[in-house]
């Protein structure tokens, strides 16, 4: 309290001697701020037991914030199949790594990241096609779109809230594109990701044809991709707004 009272001292003196000097006083202000960082590049493979030294070198996603670092990619789990993998080191500590998303014979892997440096923290993954097992679904019950959808072979997005301290996924959706002919799943690409604190804008590249808000086929012009904006609450659960270019 004493250390206060002379602090305001000091700037009350302060502000007469300028005032009587004719000088304006600046006082810095120190303002609370987070950083939002965003990552998207190929994926790359690593496994829990990699050092952070291994896993740094190939130049996957990642975001740093301090001394966090965050890395997304895959693991090579056997000859034909691949599963996402996310790994948090704090200080070049592993704090977690988590290998449970997706265990199936779908071919997943991660290749994109926000965070804030707190408690919002999104993760992008790929996905092929429904298969038998745990997999993204029991995460995104409750999303804006729940499963991949018919058909196989398309590769679409997957954006899953994680919990920084542990790495366990909130809540998920699945993020295609629908073909107006025969309602098939077609491909997307998550290319960034943005968050104003409510809601995260996606922009993705999505093959014919993007899907609207109710999550029906646009009616586009052109060649497949599409550049693809859609505005959804922080809970993955709706789509606020949905544009294409050469879509409507």
């Amino acid at each position: 309290m004493i250390k206060r009272q002379q602090f305001s001292q000091s700037l009350a003196f302060l502000s007469l001697l300028a005032a009587a000097l004719g000088i304006d006083l600046i006082i810095p202000q120190v303002v609370a701020q987070t950083s939002i960082k965003t990552s998207f590049a190929k994926s790359v493979a690593f496994t829990c037991n990699d050092s952070e030294i291994s896993i740094k070198a190939k130049n996957g996603p990642k975001i740093s914030i301090g001394s966090k670092n965050i890395y997304i990619g895959y693991q090579q789990v056997s000859s034909q199949n691949k599963d996402p993998r996310i790994i948090r080191f704090d200080n070049g500590v592993k704090k977690w790594c988590r290998s449970d998303y997706e265990i199936t014979n779908d071919d997943g892997t991660g290749y994109g990241l926000l965070w804030d440096g707190g408690n919002v923290l999104y993760g992008v993954f790929t996905s092929t096609g429904s298969q038998t097992g745990n997999d993204f679904r029991r995460f995104a019950k409750n999303g804006w779109l729940s499963s991949y959808g018919s058909g196989g072979g398309a590769k679409v997005a997957i954006i899953a809230r994680i919990n920084p301290t542990n790495g366990s996924v909130y809540f998920a959706t699945f993020v295609t594109a629908k073909k107006p002919n025969d309602g098939k799943t077609n491909s997307l690409a998550v290319t960034n990701l943005s968050w104003n604190g409510t809601t995260l804008k996606v922009l993705a590249d999505s093959w014919w044809s993007p899907r609207r808000a109710d999550k029906n086929s646009m009616t586009c012009a052109g060649s497949s991709p599409y550049k693809y904006t859609a505005v959804f609450t922080s809970d993955l659960t709706k789509v606020n707004s949905a544009t294409a270019v050469n879509c409507h």
